[in-house]
């Protein structure tokens, strides 16, 4: 066995910035002369050293080391216990080295740092900064934030009001400043402000800030408009010296040149007339003659023949078809409603087709014939192209009784629109 080390204390307490001292009473326990280092192991090694740190001692003598622990007042050493070794390394007998250990409790500090960012803003109606806060302290600082304008000029907004930090990081409070009062034209305004930082414990600290208030008003635009107004004032110049004179003369041309080709087409007409009236008093001659030979008298229309109008034939029918389409993704998908005319004995003539989209969704919808299964597309229109569509077909749709008439739509409405609610009303007659 080459030592033996025995601590004066195993239990120490240390504000930082300051030191602590404890004993360790190191023996040669072997039989030759030996030397002992004797160092700090563990969290505590950095701060911390041996007086002296190297020893000489015969067999079994005896001699005291003096232990130091000095931590700095630094972020980096956090408050609480923390455990240490003392080592004693014989240098005849490596493996008879031994560890004393004990734990040395490092006490809090407080310190924190802050500023404003920017610390000075410029704004005509608000003006926005950052508060840094910095806890350069070795323990958690709970920090209450408040803003005091001392002229009482402007309203504050603070993102949060309290904050807690851990020791050695930075946080950031979103701060807007708004003055009370806004003003159009004018010199700018300073408004001096401060942020307060309180901590549990301590003084408060101060953050300086400056608000530059602005005017509202642009400064450009004064003299834009006195640049406008003055170029209306030229253009207004050139309308009365040369434009308007120049129009008058040649409307007075174009008008004079008008009434002379009105003038012409008048005695044109006039000349037709003439000829005209000539020509239906020979017409008029001809017709008596005619009515003469046929032993007829003019003005006399017992004897002219009334032409039936054409009927159309079958009753009339119309039928609406509405859809309640829920949302796809996919366009090929349709939801459908089939119909089949009552009269199942009877053909059906659509001419008309009236499409109603009143909420404007978007999709697709298909006018179908199914006839035993087989389907025939009529009409297909986009749903997003109209909101009512009236349709008159020359030629009439013909559905033959058992066909069915099938409307389809594929909606494709935003999620929030909700389902499309489109139809379609068909116009005809049943023969």
């Amino acid at each position: 066995m080459g030592a033996t080390a025995t601590l004066s204390t195993s239990d120490l307490a240390v504000a930082p910035g300051g030191d602590v001292t404890c004993q360790v009473m190191v023996r040669n326990a072997g039989e030759l002369v030996d030397q002992f280092t004797v160092d700090v192991v563990g969290d505590a090694a950095s701060w911390s050293h041996a007086e002296p740190p190297v020893v000489n001692l015969n067999p079994g003598e005896s001699a005291p080391v003096l232990i130091r622990f000095a931590p700095p007042r630094a972020t980096g050493v956090y408050a609480g216990s923390v455990p240490f070794g003392v080592r004693v390394i014989s240098r005849e007998d490596p493996h008879g080295s031994v560890v004393e250990e004990g734990v040395v409790t490092v006490g809090a500090f407080t310190d924190v740092a802050a500023e404003l960012v920017p610390a000075k803003a410029e704004g005509g109606r608000k003006a926005k900064y950052e508060v840094a806060v910095d806890n350069v302290g070795n323990s958690p600082a709970l920090l209450r934030l408040r803003a005091i304008d001392p002229e009482d000029e402007l309203d504050f907004r603070l993102d949060r009001s309290e904050i807690s930090l851990p020791p050695g990081t930075t946080a950031f409070v979103r701060l807007q400043a708004k003055p009370r009062r806004t003003f159009l034209r004018g010199e700018p305004k300073r408004h001096p402000f401060q942020v307060e930082i309180m901590p549990e414990q301590g003084d408060p600290l101060l953050a300086q800030g400056t608000m530059v208030q602005r005017q509202l008003l642009p400064k450009w635009l004064l003299p834009a408009l006195i640049a406008l107004l003055l170029l209306a004032g030229a253009l207004a110049a050139l309308w009365f010296s040369v434009l308007k004179p120049a129009v008058k003369s040649a409307a007075r041309e174009a008008m004079q040149q008008e009434s002379a080709e009105i003038k012409q087409k008048s005695e044109d007409a006039a000349g037709a007339a003439g000829a005209a009236k000539e020509e239906s008093k020979k017409a008029a001659a001809n017709a008596e003659q005619a009515l003469g030979a046929l032993g007829l008298k003019p003005g006399d229309t017992s004897g002219t023949p009334t032409l039936p109008k054409p009927a159309e034939k079958g009753e009339s029918v119309t039928f609406r078809i509405d859809v309640t389409a829920p949302i796809v993704a996919n366009t090929s998908s349709f939801t459908e409603v089939s119909f089949t005319p009552p009269d199942d004995k009877k053909t059906v003539l659509v001419k008309d087709i009236f499409f109603e989209n009143a909420k404007g969704d978007t999709g697709t919808a298909q006018l179908v014939r199914d006839a035993n299964g087989t389907r025939t597309v009529i009409r297909v229109i986009g749903l997003g192209n109209f909101r009512d569509r009236d349709e008159h077909v020359q030629e009439p749709l013909r559905f033959q009784p058992g066909e069915k008439i099938v409307f389809r739509v594929s909606c494709q409405n935003p999620q929030p629109k909700g389902a499309c609610t489109p139809s379609v009303v068909l116009n005809g007659r049943a023969e």
